[in-house]
């Protein structure tokens, strides 16, 4: 007690101190950064339905009256990275950014398929339309970009919305290849199985579930297959070079191959330095995501 005692007291005498030696003109608060008062930079909670069930999200509205090009931005399974700083940045830029969970995802109704995963892409971009207004958005000016599992969704709505001109997967998976892998060792199909069964942020999901989805659905949720319905658009394709969970030489370099084949795809593929959630590479993931969204304005 003692020492304690005598700490405080040596704590407030040099406080007393250095506010007596301050000057006396120091601005206690800095000033505040430029913004229109009149429509100012927002984060908007929101609610939106998907087939009878309401999913939850947040509109980044960007600083001004707009109107605002958007993006819907794709979160992964199960959505542990959201990549909001990406948000940040792009609402910096003058975009505003819809961020939201999938049916049966974080809270949201309904159950999670990866079937509802897609489904759900283009209630978030009907929101987007009906609500452009509100949110002061460009209703025809909507980019969808989308990280590993929700690479996979940007791709598979962008195909089939003729209003959507522009797509990025980051990482994206293709839920084809991995029917292939799944199909080829068991080990693999067991573990994804395990951790699908360990998921109790994704309501309604079982390993057993997916699996048997993603059986079903074999050709249709590849990627490589898409490219006759992405013909007029501009598509991003990023890998990591250090991913192991979409790995760049058996995913995402042949993704980007059979993209560029098809001359009526504009595409952009591009390999970083990363793991799957580019843990060292933020910045030139963002940097790389954004100078490719200019040209979608």
């Amino acid at each position: 007690m003692k020492y304690a005692s005598i700490f405080a007291a040596l704590t407030g005498a040099a406080l007393l101190a250095a506010c007596a030696t301050a000057p006396a003109d120091t601005p206690a608060v800095s000033a505040a950064p430029a913004y229109d008062e009149a429509f100012p930079p927002a984060i908007e909670e929101i609610s939106f339905d998907s087939h009878g069930d309401r999913l939850n999200g947040l509109v980044y509205v960007a600083d001004g009256p707009g109107p605002h090009p958007a993006v819907v931005l794709l979160h992964g399974f199960p959505g542990n990275e959201k990549n909001l700083d990406l948000a940040q940045d792009m609402r910096a830029a003058g975009w505003n950014v819809l961020f939201f969970h999938y049916r049966g995802a974080w809270g949201s109704e309904g159950d999670y398929t990866l079937t509802h995963v897609i489904e759900d892409v283009a209630s978030a971009t009907d929101f987007l339309r009906t609500h452009a207004d509100q949110y002061r958005t460009d209703p025809d000016h909507i980019v969808l970009v989308g990280h590993s599992m929700g690479g996979f969704a940007s791709l598979q709505a962008a195909a089939r919305d003729d209003g959507i001109a522009c797509a990025a997967g980051i990482a994206p998976a293709n839920v084809g290849v991995m029917a292939s892998v799944f199909e080829a060792d068991p080990d693999a199909k067991a573990g994804f199985m395990a951790y699908s069964d360990s998921l109790q942020m994704l309501h309604g999901l079982t390993g057993e579930k997916i699996m048997a989805e993603i059986a079903a659905n074999r050709d249709a949720f590849g990627l490589q297959g898409l490219a006759p319905e992405l013909e007029g658009k501009r598509i991003l394709v990023v890998g990591g070079d250090k991913d192991a969970s979409v790995p760049a030489d058996a995913i995402i370099r042949p993704l980007i191959a059979a993209y560029e084949a098809d001359p009526a795809i504009d595409t952009t593929g591009i390999v970083l330095s990363g793991d799957h959630s580019f843990s060292w590479s933020r910045d030139e993931l963002i940097g790389t995501v954004m100078d490719w969204a200019e040209a979608c304005r």
